[in-house]
């Protein structure tokens, strides 16, 4: 064994003592979701994977950003929107987040 190595076993093996020192709680109240036509349905699509703070940060967007944002949810992120309910959703955030 070469002295590098030695010297990355030894960092590596004290990295967890750092960590587990250390104690963390999430935060048990998350933003709400804005009221508005279909809120449910967006709770229940969107809230199972990211918290609402993901939408209510967001700066206000058109309605082919928003409708891309949900398009890109089910492509590249596995969420199961169902058919019939993504323009629901759509016309959610584009009525409570979207551009006035």
């Amino acid at each position: 064994m070469t002295k590098r190595t030695v010297g990355a076993l030894a960092v590596g093996a004290l990295i967890p003592l750092c960590f587990a020192a250390e104690e963390w709680e999430l935060p048990l109240d998350q933003p709400q979701l804005r009221p508005g036509p279909a809120m449910d349905v967006v709770a229940t699509n969107c809230q199972i994977c990211h918290s609402s703070d993901h939408i209510s940060t967001q700066p206000p967007l058109n309605r082919a950003t928003w409708s891309a944002t949900v398009q890109k949810m089910r492509e590249k992120y596995g969420a199961q929107v169902p058919t019939n309910q993504f323009e629901q959703i759509v016309n959610y955030l584009v009525a409570t987040y979207g551009k006035k």
